[in-house]
C-alpha cells in the first residue's frame, strides 16, 4: 500500500492518519464544507471536499468516496468507525472496484450486522446467549407467550440496532404492546429495518468486551477485555482495561469464546465481541462490532500494540506475529469520551463556538483530539470531540492521572462530559470497582453537578476576594 483514503472525520480520522504516516504511507482525507479547517484535513497529504455537512450528502456517499479514491490512485480505504464502517454494501462496492477495504469482508459484516443472524452463526459454537427469540417477531400475542416463558422483565431489541436505538425494557405484560410498537417504529426510522426480537432482561450486568485480531491465514488472538459499564442512554462514556471483576480464569474463557465468535463469521481484521456479565459471573454473547472501537486506545496502552497498524498489516495479507500465550496485560488504562454534551441537561448535545480549547499534556496522558480552539462544534455529527486516555501501573494511578488531566483540560463556549467524568472518577463505588450498567441511574443526578459547580464558583469568588484584599494592602503599605 502506498496511499490510503480515510473515509471519516474528526478525532478518529486524525488518529488513523498518524499511524498511516508512521508506516510511510500517504494519506487522503475527505471532508464536508463545514470541516474544511478540521485537523484531519490539514494533517493529510491530500484532501478532497466530499459535499455539504449532512452525512447523507458527504460522509455517507459511498460511490463518490470510491470515485475520489480511484482518481487519486488510492490503494485502500480505512473507514474508521461510524458512517460506512459497518455497511456491507459499501464494502462490496470497494471490493468490486479492486480497492482494499481495511476491515472484514462484506459477508462477515452482514452476519454480525444483524443480531438475529449473529445469534444463528454463533449458536453452533456453544457460546452462552441470553434466553430469548432467535428470529424476528411482530405478533404481540406471540411475544406475550414468549415473555411469560422466559419471565419479565424482558428487553425488546432491534435486530439491526445499535447505540440503544430500537431498544425497550418491558417490566410487565401490560406494557408489552405499546413498547413493542415503539421499538419497531424507532428501529424502522433509525435503520430502515423494523425487525425486533425479545431477550430476557439482565437487570444489573457488567458490559465486558473482548478485542480480537484475525488474519487471512486463519490465525486469531484476543487482546483481553475492556470494561464498558459506565453508560448513559445505553451508550458508553467511560471505558477501562483491564476490568476489575474478571479473574484470569474467566478472562481466558471469555477470550476463547470471543475467538470462536470471530471464527463463526470467518472474521478478518480487528473486531470486538461484546458480552453481558451477570452478578454470578455468567456471561452472555451480545454482539460483535466489525470495526475499530472508539475505546481501542485503552487496549493499545495495556498491550503495547497499535491496532490501526495491525489492521493495515492484516489488510496487506500479512500474518499475525502474535502468540496468545505470549500476550500479557501491563498496567491499567482508562478512557473518558469528551462529548459536546450537557451532563446537567440529560446529556443533550451542546453546540457552539470554542472560545477556549486546551488539551492536557504530560506523562501517561493521551488525547485523541479532533478539534481546535476557535472552531465551531457542528450539530450534524456525533458530538464526540476527543478521547482522554490515561495510564498507570495500577488502576488507582490511572484514575489519579485522569483527575489531574481533567483539571487541566480547558474548554469554554460549550458544555462537555468532563464534569461528569470527574464525578465518576471521584465516586467511591467506581473507585472500588463496585458498579454495573446501572451506575448512572444509581449514583448520578444533574443536581449533583450543579451543586459542585455552585460550590466551586463560591470558592473561586472567595479566593478572588482574598487576592484583591491582599493586593489593596500591598498598595496601601507605602503610605502607612
Amino acid at each position: 500500500m502506498k496511499k490510503i483514503l480515510v473515509a471519516n472525520r474528526g478525532e478518529i480520522a486524525l488518529r488513523i492518519m498518524k499511524t498511516i504516516k508512521k508506516m510511510g504511507i500517504k494519506t487522503v482525507a475527505i471532508y464536508s464544507t463545514i470541516d474544511r479547517q478540521s485537523p484531519h484535513v490539514t494533517f493529510a497529504d491530500e484532501a478532497v471536499c466530499i459535499g455539504e455537512p449532512p452525512s447523507n450528502r458527504s460522509y455517507l456517499l459511498g460511490k463518490k468516496i470510491i470515485e475520489i479514491a480511484k482518481s487519486l490512485e488510492v490503494d485502500a480505504i480505512h473507514p474508521g468507525y461510524g458512517f460506512l464502517s459497518e455497511n456491507a454494501d459499501f464494502v462490496k462496492l470497494v471490493e468490486a472496484n479492486h480497492l482494499i477495504f481495511i476491515g472484514p469482508k462484506s459477508e462477515s459484516i452482514k452476519i454480525m450486522g444483524s443480531k438475529l443472524a449473529a445469534k444463528e452463526a454463533v449458536k453452533h459454537y456453544n457460546i452462552p446467549m441470553v434466553p430469548g427469540t432467535d428470529q424476528a417477531i411482530t405478533d404481540v400475542e406471540e411475544a406475550k407467550k414468549i415473555a411469560r416463558k422466559i419471565g419479565f422483565p424482558i428487553l425488546i431489541k432491534a435486530s439491526a440496532g445499535g447505540g440503544g436505538k430500537g431498544m425497550r425494557i418491558v417490566k410487565n405484560e401490560n406494557e408489552l404492546e405499546d413498547q413493542m410498537t415503539r421499538a419497531i417504529s424507532e428501529a424502522t426510522n433509525a435503520f430502515g429495518d423494523g425487525s425486533v426480537f425479545i431477550e430476557k432482561y439482565i437487570a444489573s450486568p457488567r458490559h465486558i468486551e473482548i478485542q480480537v485480531l484475525a488474519d487471512s491465514l486463519g490465525h486469531t488472538v484476543h487482546l483481553f477485555e475492556r470494561e464498558c459499564s459506565i453508560q448513559r442512554r445505553h451508550q458508553k462514556v467511560i471505558e477501562e482495561a483491564p476490568s476489575t471483576i474478571l479473574t484470569p480464569e474467566l478472562r481466558d474463557i471469555m477470550g476463547e469464546a470471543a475467538k470462536k465468535v470471530a471464527k463463526a463469521c470467518k472474521y478478518i481484521g480487528a473486531g470486538t465481541v461484546e458480552f453481558l456479565l451477570d452478578d454470578s459471573n455468567n456471561f452472555y454473547f451480545l454482539e460483535m462490532n466489525t470495526r475499530l472501537q472508539v475505546e481501542h486506545p485503552v487496549t493499545e496502552w495495556i498491550t503495547g500494540l497499535d491496532l490501526v497498524e495491525q489492521q493495515i498489516k492484516i489488510a496487506r495479507g500479512e500474518s499475525l506475529r502474535l502468540i496468545q500465550g505470549h500476550l500479557e496485560i501491563k498496567g491499567h488504562a482508562i478512557e473518558l469520551r469528551v462529548y459536546a454534551e450537557d451532563p446537567q441537561n440529560d446529556f443533550l448535545p451542546s453546540v457552539g463556538h470554542l472560545k477556549t480549547y486546551r488539551i492536557p499534556e504530560g506523562k501517561n496522558i493521551r488525547v485523541d483530539n479532533g478539534i481546535l480552539e476557535g472552531m465551531d462544534v457542528p450539530i450534524y455529527y456525533d458530538p464526540l470531540l476527543a478521547k482522554l486516555i490515561t495510564y498507570g501501573n495500577t488502576r488507582e494511578e490511572a484514575i489519579v492521572t485522569m483527575l489531574d488531566a481533567i483539571e487541566n483540560y480547558k474548554i469554554e463556549g460549550i458544555e462537555t462530559t468532563l464534569t461528569f467524568g470527574k464525578f465518576v472518577f471521584e465516586n467511591k463505588a467506581f473507585r472500588k470497582g463496585n458498579f454495573d450498567t446501572n451506575f448512572v441511574n444509581l449514583y448520578y443526578k444533574p443536581e449533583i453537578l450543579k451543586h459542585i459547580a455552585k460550590n466551586e464558583a463560591k470558592l473561586a469568588a472567595l479566593l478572588a476576594l482574598k487576592r484583591y484584599q491582599t493586593h489593596l494592602k500591598k498598595v496601601r503599605l507605602p503610605h502607612s
